[in-house]
């Protein structure tokens, strides 16, 4: 379970990344802005298994 949550986070990072520069080449500011949304989810997942790894040993 572990690694599938660290693997999504992964995942949403990725996906947001690929919309933010999507936005910015075809100018889009709304999907320039959901890509940061995503790209940033991602980070706060990423860092909440981080801070359960940190406690787990």
């Amino acid at each position: 379970m572990k690694d599938n949550e660290k693997t999504e986070a992964k995942v949403e990072q990725a996906k947001g990344k690929v919309k933010k520069a999507a936005g910015r080449a075809v100018g889009n500011e709304r999907l320039t802005a959901e890509g940061r949304a995503e790209e940033s989810k991602g980070d706060v997942r990423q860092a909440k298994e981080k801070v359960k790894d940190a406690f787990k040993d």
